[in-house]
């Protein structure tokens, strides 16, 4: 799994996917920060006094981000998803399924967050999903009890994704 943003719920959500068993490349602009998740396993400088899974790296080489991955996790500032992403579109694997966890509208079009991943990386709408909750970063990070949704139109999207960071406690929904 990539995760393209290197920010509190950008690294959070990495651990979270690490905690279910996969291997995790995040992706930051910084350098140092970087440098701090891959050697100390740390994000001190947005989740301090979290340690992070050793399956979880991090680079400012986003083509080496997104290299042979399953899973593109996008969170980064909604405002700027569209302008970030484009030049991305040729390197997202094209089985991948992209997650966005970010929130709000793109102010120029009114576009909900799915509709940018959509659109900026020009694959289909039942290859995206969202995660969102009544959470927050910093106790999801502490492992603590929170709610998570996990939402796509495409039903067998959703299921991977919740699958993915689950840990193995995944089970699908029935009316049974």
């Amino acid at each position: 799994a990539a995760v393209l943003g290197s920010g509190a719920w950008g690294t959070t959500f990495a651990q979270v996917l690490a905690d279910a068993g996969c291997t995790v490349r995040l992706w930051g602009r910084n350098a140092d920060v970087a440098h701090q998740i891959t050697t100390e396993h740390v994000n001190g400088r947005y989740l301090p006094g979290v340690e992070l899974p050793e399956s979880v790296s991090a680079t400012t080489d986003v083509v080496e981000a997104l290299d042979g991955v399953d899973l593109v996790v996008v969170a980064i500032p909604s405002q700027s998803a569209r302008a970030t992403l484009e030049p991305l579109r040729d390197l997202v694997p094209p089985t991948a399924v992209a997650v966005s966890l970010m929130k709000g509208v793109e102010l120029s079009t009114d576009r909900r967050m799915s509709e940018v991943v959509t659109e900026a990386l020009a694959i289909d709408a039942s290859r995206v999903a969202v995660v969102s909750g009544p959470n927050l970063a910093g106790e999801i990070a502490r492992r603590q009890p929170t709610a998570t949704v996990v939402s796509s139109s495409d039903p067998q999207t959703a299921a991977l994704v919740a699958k993915a960071c689950s840990s193995g406690y995944f089970r699908p929904y029935t009316n049974a």
